[in-house]
């Protein structure tokens, strides 16, 4: 008789195709999966950050639905380190409340970049539009040295 594995047995090939059925192949290796990761850890895990450079700033953008302003604190460090963090509250419970699925990450999150020197460090303005914080960072111009006197070569 063929080895059928631990996934397969009688109770999930009758469910296998329940549109509901959670199946994680994975369940049994060795190695965490997504559904072991504690909830209140989760945030920091998935707080996705996008960081561009403009002409003129360096931009980072932070998609943080569900949160008000005043749970997100963006900081700049003594060593140029931008500082982005918060924390999104679990939602209150009702005993009478059964839960089928939960998947909306709560907890603290914290990311940090080091910004190069030619940010403007006391410029920076951060705004939160339609649950997207926006940090803008200023950058310094860039001064091409003038050329004063051409030095003629000999030879």
């Amino acid at each position: 008789m063929a080895m059928i594995p631990s996934f397969f047995n009688n109770r999930s090939r009758d469910i296998i195709f329940d549109p509901f059925f959670s199946f994680d192949p994975f369940k049994d290796f060795p190695f965490p999966s997504s559904s072991l990761i504690p909830r209140e850890n989760s945030a920091f895990v998935n707080t996705r950050i996008d960081w561009k450079e403009t002409p003129e700033a360096h931009v980072f953008k932070a998609d943080l639905p569900g949160l008000k302003k005043e749970e997100v604190k963006v900081e700049i460090e003594d060593d140029r380190v931008l500082q982005i963090s918060g924390e999104r509250n679990v939602e209150k419970e009702d005993k009478s409340d059964t839960w089928h699925r939960v998947e909306r990450s709560s907890g603290k999150f914290l990311r940090r970049f080091k910004l190069p020197e030619n940010a403007k460090i006391d410029q920076v303005k951060a705004g939160l539009e339609n649950g997207v914080l926006t940090v803008t960072v200023p950058k310094e111009e860039v001064k091409k040295p003038d050329v004063k006197k051409a030095i003629e070569i000999s030879g």
